[in-house]
């Protein structure tokens, strides 16, 4: 069985900025940045645990991977990359967006192929500050994950879909979770494989698959879909954030809601969150008038 693989990309390559979308936070067990700059994930395969190493070698990208996930992993290497990315269609409408195209020649939508492992995390961010979220995620990968398979990186295989809905009620208090967002992991876990199917679908049938479990609404699906099945059009709705970013880089103006994003995004039709992850990498955004989101920890009540 082969244990590495090199994908040579069709032109630049940013590999860093592509796959940190996978990465809930800076201190993400389950994602790293070497001091080579390579990237080094692990995740649960339908095969089982994994780890993946991630290097620029000249115009070439080379993976070698560890466990008995390697296989599927380096299979799903060229995907998870972007190869298949296709951004026919795509015209920027606008000047700032141009400028972000023309400044980022190697940004790709990944496809990680996995959808619990993007659906975990996005419903531990539903309504909290990424703190909150990211902190929960490690802490529950740390207590309930495994080791991940290779050399020590202090990596973490997150649980598979029968830890995760074995999960008892204190140790998602400790964990800061809610009981709203841990009863919709354990739902999701409990349909696992009818959910994993979404990371095969067209955006409309895999969207409808997601949200058909109670707690697992629009803003959810698109930010998992978005990573695990790369969909350039999974505009991501009811953010709190997402849409006066939009309407001041586009326009100018402050205030903007899901419905005039929405309008401003049209000319990018099939393209939306390409537009969107391109808006984000300018760094534009309004100007603060009000204070930062007062975190509520559950923990202490």
């Amino acid at each position: 069985m082969s244990t590495t693989r090199t994908w040579v990309p069709p032109g630049p390559y940013d590999l860093v900025r592509n796959l940190s979308i996978l990465r809930r936070g800076p201190g993400d067990p389950a994602f790293r940045v070497d001091a080579e700059g390579a990237v080094w994930r692990a995740s649960r395969t339908p095969q089982g645990p994994g780890t993946l190493r991630i290097a620029h070698r000249g115009g070439s990208i080379e993976a070698q991977a560890w466990g008995p996930g390697t296989q599927w992993l380096l299979d799903q290497l060229p995907a998870m990359l972007g190869a298949y990315d296709d951004v026919a269609g795509f015209r920027p409408r606008h000047r700032l967006v141009h400028e972000a195209h023309r400044r980022h020649p190697g940004l790709r939508l990944i496809r990680s192929g996995l959808v619990l492992e993007s659906l975990v995390p996005s419903i531990l961010e539903q309504k909290v500050t990424s703190d909150e979220a990211y902190r929960a995620w490690r802490l529950l990968l740390w207590r309930h994950g495994e080791p991940a398979p290779g050399p020590e990186m202090r990596l973490r295989v997150m649980p598979d879909a029968r830890a995760w809905a074995l999960i008892p009620s204190w140790e998602w208090h400790r964990a800061g979770v809610d009981g709203k967002r841990s009863a919709a992991v354990v739902r999701a876990a409990r349909v696992a494989r009818r959910l994993e199917e979404a990371a095969s679908m067209d955006l409309s049938r895999a969207m409808a698959r997601l949200q058909a479990i109670p707690g697992i609404g629009p803003w959810t699906a698109a930010e998992v879909l978005q990573r695990s099945n790369g969909a350039p059009d999974a505009v991501t709705v009811g953010d709190l954030h997402l849409p006066r970013i939009v309407g001041y880089a586009l326009t100018g103006e402050r205030g903007t809601d899901d419905a005039a994003m929405l309008d401003l995004l049209a000319p990018y039709a099939d393209h939306r969150y390409r537009a969107c992850r391109l808006i984000l990498l300018t760094g534009v955004t309004p100007p603060r008038r009000a204070p930062r989101f007062s975190p509520n920890d559950i923990r202490a009540l």
